[in-house]
């Protein structure tokens, strides 16, 4: 397959002429573009008489690799179609609305907005970056006819990159590549152009797929256009117009299509909750028309039916949600009177029910215990502490996010939830803690399977960019991981970008490793893979934990000679219970040590003499550090205010038997 550089389409505005093509533009549902002529970039359909073509509506949804610039692009589009006022202050990524979203700077939950564009309605869906949260972009595809697949014109096509790339392909999409941050000085597009087109043919693009339209932007500036030069001429006078990628969006997406006499159908991808109106569900009507008040069948196939009634009917139109009458097929649209429905939900028409097949969400790979907190500190930070208030918070998660599962355990109290990743299962954490509740957790395990007679374990695939100089103890680490390296590429910076193959469950804890070793300079992504054959044993903690000896206050007095036995986690005044791990041993045996410990009072000495106590300073740690500390004997404890880590058996005289 010869390797070469996509055309560049011509300067805007644009005039598509499909006669330059091999082949018509596919269409969803079998319908083939007979006649097509150049006219504002919209295609000119002859459909069939049932068929309803929506020539003023364009679904498109934004994916790309984490940090990457989706959201930084979605601003600049609601900036230069008229959404904000000439002098109104915009925060920046307007659609990461949530406080962890803005606190981590990632996108969690996928967003939709409407923009208008020559008369065209623009829904644009924003889709989260990491490999985490592919199941939200899994689901997202089925609602759109296009793809904008955002590459950094430095970094150039990474693990998420494939993984979405690949999704976007499998639902027969024509992504439009957008080679993002041409204005960094690490900037090189042109090599970054023929590293997607290889990613292209190696996931087995079609020839349509291939002869993808190409756009150089820089995001932040507002500057898009499909010709490398220009863009970067725009960009030195600091002339922002965003308008060419919205031409070739109408040029290249094609519009929705479907039957509208047929009976409605509507798939139900995304839910929110408002506090006057109640569940609301989001979703693209399929066929059909769905109006204001309308009586509608919910359900999956094979299983019962029920009916309600529609209270009312949203569209979206810039960050709004629009109150409508009625929809029609292709649109995206928002409706509520439906209390119990659950994403994969076909809304149908209640006369002539037909539910759509159910969405299909890749496995889970990552599994974690939550227990209802039993230790003797439990209660004092949290407001929801039973077992109850815990399963119901779990089981409204777990309708929401259909790459969560949540099975009961032995007892209870105990909850079985699997995930796609630590950051999976920590986002939920956190925002539980933030909620208010009050739980315990336990070291988090690969879920296995057998093929064959043979375990196999899920493998991630990861890219790893480092200085140089770190490249041998990065690749040591990784082979101690059973990581097999696949490829290494040395960039221009003076970097080494290395792939490998990893057994998730090698990559628990590795990222904070590889600060550690690259002293700050490592980056790390990864995604899933695929399941392979079982790699052995792979090295865990290699030290033992320092264990309270007793309940009480921290003293200084005691954390001076305990500090010698391995490095502590907790301060002076910090409140301990009887099996609460308060530090990290330097031998790979547990140690049980009293931190409580105050200096005795006699005539020839004052408890204060001694007050200028030289300490350590302590570990603190993340959510997802703590998570990666812990042993199989071992649980975090999390509440509102605190992260603490304890052993499962807290008298230390059961713990010895």
């Amino acid at each position: 397959t010869r390797k070469s550089n996509p055309p560049h389409p011509p300067d805007f505005p644009v005039n598509l002429n499909l006669s330059r093509h091999r082949d018509p533009p596919s269409v969803p549902c079998g319908f083939v573009a007979e006649k097509c002529r150049p006219a504002l970039g919209i295609l000119t359909l002859n459909p069939q008489p049932d068929t309803l073509i929506t020539m003023e509506l364009r679904n498109v949804a934004i994916i790309a690799h984490v940090d990457h610039g989706k959201t930084t692009l979605v601003d600049a589009i609601l900036k230069q179609t008229g959404v904000f006022r000439a002098n109104e202050v915009v925060q920046e990524c307007v659609l990461d609305s949530h406080a962890i979203e803005r606190e981590r700077g990632i996108t969690i939950l996928a967003k939709n907005t409407g923009v208008f564009h020559k008369g065209v309605k623009i829904n644009i869906v924003d889709t989260p970056g990491h490999a985490d949260f592919g199941g939200e972009v899994q689901r997202i595809l089925g609602m759109v006819d296009g793809a904008l697949l955002i590459v950094d014109a430095a970094e150039g096509p990474l693990p998420q990159t494939r993984y979405v790339l690949q999704n976007a392909l499998q639902q027969h999409l024509r992504p439009v590549v957008v080679i993002n941050k041409i204005d960094r000085a690490d900037a090189r597009p042109d090599e970054v152009v023929d590293e997607v087109l290889d990613l292209f043919i190696n996931l087995g693009a079609d020839d349509d797929q291939l002869e993808f339209p190409l756009l150089y932007a820089s995001a932040r500036a507002g500057v898009a256009h499909p010709r490398l030069k220009t863009a970067l001429a725009r960009l030195a006078a600091g002339d922002a117009d965003i308008h060419p990628l919205l031409d070739t969006i109408l040029a290249a997406v094609p519009p929705p299509a479907g039957q509208v006499e047929h009976p409605l159908q509507m798939m139900v991808t995304m839910l929110d909750y408002d506090d006057y109106v109640g569940r609301v569900a989001i979703g693209r009507i399929s066929s059909g028309v769905i109006r204001q008040g309308m009586m509608v069948a919910v359900g999956r196939p094979n299983q019962p039916l029920r009916q309600a009634k529609l209270t009312n009917l949203y569209t979206f139109e810039r960050l709004k949600r629009v109150p409508a009458t009625e929809a029609q097929v292709g649109d995206i649209v928002a409706i509520t009177g439906i209390d119990e429905i659950e994403i994969g939900d076909t809304v149908m028409l209640a006369e002539d029910p037909r539910p759509l097949p159910p969405l299909y969400i890749d496995a889970p790979t990552l599994s974690v215990t939550f227990r209802v907190n039993d230790g003797p500190l439990a209660g004092q930070d949290g407001v929801y502490v039973t077992s109850r208030h815990l399963g119901e918070r779990l089981k409204r998660e777990a309708r929401s996010d259909v790459a969560l599962i949540v099975k009961p355990g032995d007892t209870p109290d105990v909850f079985h939830v699997s995930g796609r990743g630590e950051l999976h299962l920590g986002i939920l954490m956190e925002t539980m803690r933030r909620e208010g509740y009050e739980f315990c957790v336990s070291k988090p395990q690969v879920i296995m399977k057998e093929v064959d007679g043979d375990l196999h374990e899920p493998l991630e695939y990861l890219n790893v960019d480092v200085p140089q100089e770190y490249m041998g103890v990065v690749m040591e680490r990784l082979g101690m991981r059973k990581g097999e390296l696949v490829n290494m590429t040395h960039l221009l910076s003076g970097s080494v970008k290395i792939e490998f193959i990893v057994p998730a469950r090698g990559l628990i804890g590795f990222a904070s490793e590889l600060l550690t070793e690259t002293k700050g300079n490592g980056i790390m992504h990864h995604t899933f893979h695929g399941y392979g054959p079982h790699r052995g044993e792979v090295p865990t903690r290699q030290n033992g934990s320092l264990v309270a000896w007793e309940a009480g206050t921290v003293t200084a007095y005691a954390l001076e000679n305990a500090q010698e036995r391995g490095t502590l986690f907790v301060s002076p005044g910090d409140v301990v219970y009887e099996g609460m791990i308060v530090g990290a041993c330097n031998r790979a045996q547990d140690l049980d040590i009293n931190v409580c410990k105050k200096k005795h009072v006699t005539n020839m000495r004052s408890s204060t003499s001694d007050i200028a106590v030289k300490l350590d300073p302590v570990r603190t740690f993340t959510l997802e550090q703590a998570l990666a500390y812990l042993h199989d004997d071992e649980w975090l404890e999390v509440t509102p205010a605190h992260l603490r880590l304890r052993k499962a058996v807290l008298p230390r005289q059961t713990r010895a038997k």
